[in-house]
């Protein structure tokens, strides 16, 4: 029994009913799922601590990476908030379901702000047919052994998405060693042109029945052509063809293009994610 007072860890079979929970929305939890999922092959992949607050439990957030609260009211907020303060700032961001998300930086932007960035209203979209516009025919899976000509384009993504530099201090092995494991999981997909990469996207989180398309990203001299709709529609084409799973990515609200491409696609909104970056 959780203590309504505050927030615990959860462990073994907590959660195995956390992952019956969030299997009720598993589009916007498909990062969490994801990882526990793995976690049953090896708990290694968890990858950080599971919290619950209130009997069920109520609330949910998980805490590694990033933060990532997916239940719970004002209460557990504030709880997961005093958790996350004790524990020490171990996430780079806030992200997931708006209202959790902006109302658990409420409680800690003044412990751990201020932030970088806050996108408080970012649509999260789902497609779970075959995508309506054609998918580009020229875009396909990374091998392994193209690492050093598909990491150029995701450390262009990076920085124009995220603001920072993955290369810079100690994060440039890290954050290689990522890309490779997206490559060689055959998640990393792209378009080449004269051996330079064109496009590119990756299947981030994959859980049993989403995936999460991420780093939708196009080289500037081939922008303005329907390069990125057509190749977001070959990566989402083979999550649900290929993989038999539902489609869905999360875009800035103010991305005005990227949004009507990918309804052209035939994503449909499926709610709204919030962004802290830190």
């Amino acid at each position: 029994m959780l203590k309504l007072a505050g927030a615990r860890l959860l462990q073994g079979r907590d959660v195995d009913n956390v992952r019956t929970l969030l299997e009720t929305d598993p589009v916007a939890a498909c990062m969490v799922l994801s990882r526990i999922e793995a976690a049953r092959v090896n708990p290694t992949y968890l990858g950080g601590e599971l919290w619950g607050y209130g009997d069920g439990p109520e609330g949910v957030c998980y805490s590694g990476p990033n933060l990532i609260p997916l239940r719970g009211g004002r209460d557990a907020m504030r709880a997961f908030a005093d958790r996350a303060r004790r524990r020490g700032r171990v996430s780079s961001s806030l992200v997931g379901p708006a209202e959790q998300v902006m109302s658990l930086w409420e409680e800690l932007a003044a412990h751990w702000g201020p932030a970088r960035e806050v996108r408080a209203e970012q649509p999260l979209l789902v497609l779970t047919e075959v995508p309506e516009r054609w998918p580009d025919p020229a875009v396909r899976r990374v091998r392994s052994c193209e690492l050093d000509h598909y990491l150029p384009a995701a450390v262009a993504m990076f920085r124009e998405e995220v603001g920072v530099d993955p290369l810079g201090g100690t994060g440039a092995g890290n954050y290689r060693a990522r890309i490779a494991d997206l490559i060689a999981g055959g998640r990393a997909f792209a378009r080449f042109e004269d051996g330079r990469v064109v496009f590119k996207a990756e299947i981030g989180a994959l859980s049993s029945t989403v995936g999460q398309i991420q780093g939708v990203w196009v080289h500037p001299r081939w922008r303005g052509n329907g390069l990125g709709a057509a190749g977001t529609a070959a990566v989402a084409d083979h999550l649900v063809r290929h993989m038999g799973r539902v489609a869905s990515l999360y875009v800035n609200d103010y991305n005005t293009p990227a949004r009507r491409a990918y309804e052209r696609i035939g994503f449909r909104r499926g709610g709204t994610f919030s962004t802290v970056l830190l």
